[in-house]
């Protein structure tokens, strides 16, 4: 074998656990997924394999699906944006301290540490009618009576800015720190005050960063189920909701594969729209 040749095998070589375990653990589980949606589930309860369109059909025209896909999407805009307000203050602070930088990002890293599923449901004993908030609202006077904080939309859309928020801080702050510092200082030596120069030389040298998280925050924010269960109510139930409710509950794998892929799909054009815009290279500069 060449010396060219083998050179060439390397990438591949190295590249082949990682390639093995994407094809088992993601391509060839969606491949099922992909089959189960032309099966029909028929009245005994059995799977009826084929290659029928029932499930697509129910999926694509039933306004049902349709209302909440869209609300899904509305949720994850929101968050997205709400995660964007807070995270990028909070990034630019910790990419400017000095001293206590290392420490800050442990206190960001922390959250990582404790389960999702316990996150979210501290929101019930902090919410909740008999919750740490309406025991001290009660106890200073303010209100008479509990009042009704949780399983809305809000709520939702609270527990989904707790869970994504430090996803979008750590994507800013990467994108900041590799800013050079003394890019802001040239433009106050030329006359431009703080503010100038965060717009005109900060902002956007770290827009990469915050259209990564915002990204990230968008797909993650559509597709989870969690908070949606645990802090929503019956009317805000978001897609995945469906399919876990199709699987599990039903067990109806062809309509809930469907489901699925629809959701898959629709994220997937929101990312391919990105790309065409953005650039994955953009994406990746962000990521660091």
């Amino acid at each position: 074998m060449s010396v060219e040749r083998r050179e060439a095998r390397q990438p591949w070589i190295l590249l082949s656990p990682a390639l093995t375990a994407v094809t088992l653990l993601l391509f060839v589980p969606l491949l099922f997924i992909l089959v189960y949606s032309f099966w029909l589930r028929t009245a005994t309860g059995a799977d009826q394999v084929g290659f029928f369109f029932d499930n697509w059909q129910e999926a694509l025209t039933d306004r049902f699906y349709r209302d909440i896909l869209l609300n899904t999407l509305k949720i994850a805009a929101i968050t997205t944006i709400v995660c964007a307000l807070m995270g990028y203050p909070a990034a630019y602070f910790i990419a400017r301290s000095r001293g206590n930088k290392a420490i800050l990002l442990l206190l960001l890293m922390l959250p990582f540490w404790i389960s999702y599923i316990i996150r979210t449901m501290s929101w019930i004993n902090i919410l909740g009618v008999s919750g740490a908030l309406n025991s001290i609202l009660l106890s200073l006077g303010i209100i008479h009576q509990p009042l009704q904080m949780l399983y809305n939309e809000t709520t939702v859309i609270l527990g989904l800015v707790h869970f994504l928020l430090p996803f979008m801080i750590l994507n800013v702050f990467v994108s900041l720190e590799g800013i050079d510092v003394t890019l802001e200082d040239a433009a106050h030596s030329l006359g431009a005050t703080r503010w100038q120069s965060f717009l005109e030389v900060t902002l956007p040298l770290s827009l990469p960063g915050l259209a990564a998280g915002g990204l990230l925050c968008f797909v993650l924010g559509a597709g989870t189920y969690i908070t949606p269960l645990v802090l929503g109510g019956p009317r805000d139930a978001m897609f995945a909701n469906l399919v876990f409710e199709a699987v599990i509950t039903q067990l109806n794998w062809p309509l809930g594969s469907a489901l699925s892929l629809m959701l898959l799909a629709v994220l997937g054009t929101l990312v391919l729209i990105y790309n065409r815009y953005l650039g994955m290279a953009q994406l990746m500069k962000g990521l660091g």
